[in-house]
């Protein structure tokens, strides 16, 4: 069957599928909890903001599927399936769906132990990069830290490209991205060196670490920040290392931070079928010998 969009009818049925329910992000899994809760799915509805649902129905039963499109990203992003099974046929309709958002690729995060991850390779999806998320809320504080961090401001913006070129792979650049985030916080000498994306949610806040390898006392500057949030926030905190940044975890491990399984970052690319009209002129004979023949029109694939 053809999945369609989720309709207002769809939604008592909701409830059932709570439980079934499989977040590929991460991201706002951890700060606004279930997808499929009241207070997430609300956001759904809000028809400002790039966030669509889709429900196929098939032989195996019903399948819903959900992306999202943040504003300050040209990558859409898969958020959840529920129960855990990806038909063709639903990523296929989800990813020409964010096609018309003009994304350029696709993103999922998954445990690379769920059997959802050879499904998402089935349909195109690509590894590539590994993450943990660590979760910093038992982390013990000693008194009398010292503070490092500012708020990120707009003349930030360039430093933090720098600093995203020298750390970030080529490869991940167009969906890794720093210097478009709505807020964070930066330790700056002489040199930037390390930037914290910030996202706050009613369940969590996540951060998403950008540090140099030669930063000095990346210990002591982790838990000055733990304290700042701690002290203005009672939610849970939660830090992204991508793998490219994994030098930092033996230090988050000395903290006492605990952390979840490793997982996959896949990637979709998306191509848009461009089809573009050009002109071809006949034959020259032909023309002198029917001078007031039109120009012919042909329709080619880019």
């Amino acid at each position: 069957m053809t999945p369609r969009t989720l309709e207002l009818f769809d939604l008592p049925k909701l409830p059932s599928y709570r439980d079934k329910v499989i977040a590929l992000d991460s991201r706002r899994a951890l700060t606004r909890g279930n997808p499929l809760s009241t207070g997430s799915f609300i956001s759904y509805l809000n028809p400002k903001r790039r966030i669509y649902t889709a429900v196929y129905e098939g032989e195996e039963g019903t399948v819903l599927g959900g992306i999202i499109q943040r504003a300050e990203e040209n990558f859409a992003r898969l958020a959840y399936l529920s129960p855990a099974r990806a038909p063709l046929a639903l990523l296929d309709h989800l990813t020409a769906h964010a096609g018309t958002w003009q994304a350029h690729q696709i993103i999922a995060e998954i445990d690379e132990n769920s059997p959802l991850f050879q499904s998402l390779r089935q349909c195109g999806f690509s590894v590539y990069s590994r993450q943990k998320i660590w979760d910093l809320s038992e982390v013990s504080l000693p008194d009398n830290l010292s503070a490092h961090w500012r708020k990120k401001k707009d003349v930030d913006l360039t430093a933090i490209q720098n600093l995203e070129h020298k750390i970030i792979p080529p490869l991940l650049l167009p969906i890794e991205t720093f210097s478009t985030a709505s807020g964070g916080l930066l330790c700056q000498a002489d040199e930037l060196l390390a930037y914290i994306d910030v996202i706050y949610g009613s369940q969590g806040i996540f951060l998403r670490p950008l540090v140099h390898p030669n930063v000095e006392n990346i210990h002591g500057k982790l838990l000055s920040l733990l304290a700042d949030l701690s002290e203005q926030n009672e939610e849970p905190i939660y830090l992204c290392v991508r793998s490219y940044q994994a030098w930092i975890e033996p230090i988050l491990e000395e903290m006492g931070a605990s952390v979840g399984p490793r997982q996959a970052v896949m990637v979709k690319h998306l191509v848009n079928k461009i089809r573009a009209k050009k002109t071809a002129p006949l034959k020259a004979e032909k023309a002198w010998a029917n001078p007031a023949t039109t120009i012919q029109r042909v329709e080619l694939d880019e």
